[in-house]
Formats: structure tokens, C-alpha cells, sequence
């Protein structure tokens, strides 16, 4: 009886990371249960179903292409993304960034190119995710998304973060302030001086290659990363660069009880 309950016992065990096969490319999506401004947003529930559910299935709909994995650091954001047949990683309930979270899942994914898709964009495209793949396939170690704005009052939020780029596609950098500057106008660029100058925001997609990833938690902090509080920065002051790609397509990031309000109404208008 005893070799019986023995097995009984390592048939409830969980595949171990080893048994993941590695890829050349995988989405890893990191999952943090705690938020600041919005908290356990992921487990916010929208028209019955939390946040991160929305956003697996989205992802799942859209790129079915691509391994995808949610790197987790609470069994409460486990239960609903596993009871859905969605593959979790545990990881750390220390990092202190998103890249952090997908460098320790990536050990046990193995995937030489990590799309990173964050759990709070519930709109996020197949599109979007296709073009971080092309971008990760060339020579840049990072790349990400940034979209055109067009309201002065959103280009004005420190909650949507704006980037600049260079002329090569390279990104030159990552603020919480409004950039550039309307000198002219005092700052005060109205909705069509936004919509007629480079006022970029930033989505918030990435793609890595693995050395960067398995590399990062191990750069040194950046000044710039620990003001603005942007990980990205940490990237760029290390010295790397990001290649930065151009969407039209509309996105949603929930940052706040706010943004969630917006999402539910978009579900409304047929969004998803």
C-alpha cells in the first residue's frame, strides 16, 4: 500500500519547469497580485471575470502562435489563469520590476526571444505582438511599442508614459513628463499641436532577447529608472538599445478603477 499512496502522491505533483520544452520565441506575461494605484487590479472583476482573464484570453485569441506563460507570484492569481487551462510560473514576491519577474520565469521557459505582454492591457493586438516579434529578430537586445497621441489632456498624464525616438528607430528616451517641450506655446500644446508634433506614448509591450533578460536584475540601478520610476531606463543607461515600433491600434492600459471603468465600456461598444 505504501508504493500505492507514493504514487497517488507524484501524480498530484505539478510538471516541474524542466519539462517545459524551449522555444525560440514565447510570450511571458508578469503577474503581480499587490498595485499601488489600483490594488489587486488583476483580480479586478469585470463583467464577472477578473482582469487577468481578460487579458489571457485576449492574448490567447490573438497570437495562438506563441507559447504563452504567466509568471505569477500569488497562488490567487494561479487559480483563475490554471482553472482556464492557462500555464503559471511561480515566481518571487521581491522583484522590484516587471523584467526581473520574466528573467526568473525565462530560466525555466528557455525561449531565446521573450515577448513580454503586461497583465493590465486587456486590449493588446495580434498585430502589436507580430510586429515586437519582427522588431526582437533583428540586432536590437530590447524593443517595444508606442502609439501617436492625440489628446493634449492624455499627453499631459503622468500615468502615460511618452517616448522619443530617434531617427533609426532607436529609442533616445522613456518620461513621465510631457515630451518634447512646447516652448512656444509655454507647454501648452493644445489637442492639435499634440496630434502634429512627435508626441509618442508608450505601450506597455516589450520583447527581449534572453542574454538581456538573464542579465538585467544584475545591472545596476539606474538614477533616471529610480526617479521616474521606468524600468526601460534602466536599459538605456546600462548602455543598450531598444528599437521602438509604431501602432495604430487602440489600447487600453489599467492603471486605475478608472481605466477599468473605460475597458468595461469598450466591452459594451464590442471591443473584444
Amino acid at each position: 500500500m505504501f508504493w500505492l499512496a507514493g504514487l497517488l502522491a507524484i501524480s498530484k505533483i505539478r510538471p516541474q519547469p524542466d519539462a517545459i520544452m524551449p522555444c525560440k520565441v514565447a510570450i511571458i506575461v508578469p503577474c503581480r497580485l499587490e498595485s499601488t494605484r489600483f490594488p489587486r487590479k488583476l483580480l479586478h472583476q469585470i463583467k464577472r471575470k477578473p482582469l487577468v482573464l481578460w487579458v489571457a484570453e485576449r492574448i490567447a485569441r490573438e497570437a495562438p502562435e506563441f507559447p504563452l506563460f504567466f509568471a505569477v507570484d500569488d497562488a490567487l492569481l494561479a487559480k483563475p489563469l490554471e482553472t482556464a487551462g492557462f500555464k503559471t510560473i511561480s515566481t518571487s514576491v521581491r522583484h522590484q520590476s516587471g523584467a526581473d519577474r520574466l528573467a526568473e520565469a525565462n530560466a525555466a521557459v528557455r525561449a531565446e526571444r521573450v515577448i513580454n505582454v503586461q497583465a493590465d492591457e486587456p486590449l493588446v493586438t495580434g498585430a502589436q505582438i507580430r510586429a515586437l516579434a519582427a522588431l526582437i529578430a533583428g540586432p536590437a537586445d530590447m524593443a517595444t511599442l508606442a502609439t501617436p497621441f492625440a489628446r493634449a489632456a492624455d499627453f499631459a498624464n503622468p500615468n502615460q508614459v511618452k517616448v522619443v525616438v530617434r531617427n533609426d528607430g532607436r529609442a533616445l528616451y522613456f518620461s513621465r513628463s510631457p515630451m518634447p517641450y512646447a516652448r512656444a506655446l509655454a507647454g501648452r500644446g493644445d489637442d492639435a499641436w499634440v496630434a502634429a508634433n512627435p508626441c509618442h506614448r508608450h505601450l506597455g509591450l516589450y520583447a527581449y532577447k534572453a542574454e538581456l533578460l538573464a542579465r538585467f536584475a544584475s545591472l545596476p540601478l539606474g538614477k533616471l529608472e529610480q526617479i521616474e520610476k521606468l524600468e526601460q531606463l534602466r536599459v538605456l543607461e546600462n548602455g543598450y538599445e531598444i528599437a521602438v515600433g509604431f501602432t495604430q491600434d487602440a489600447s487600453i492600459g489599467v492603471d486605475t478603477p478608472e481605466d477599468a471603468a473605460k475597458f468595461e465600456a469598450a466591452l459594451k461598444r464590442g471591443a473584444m
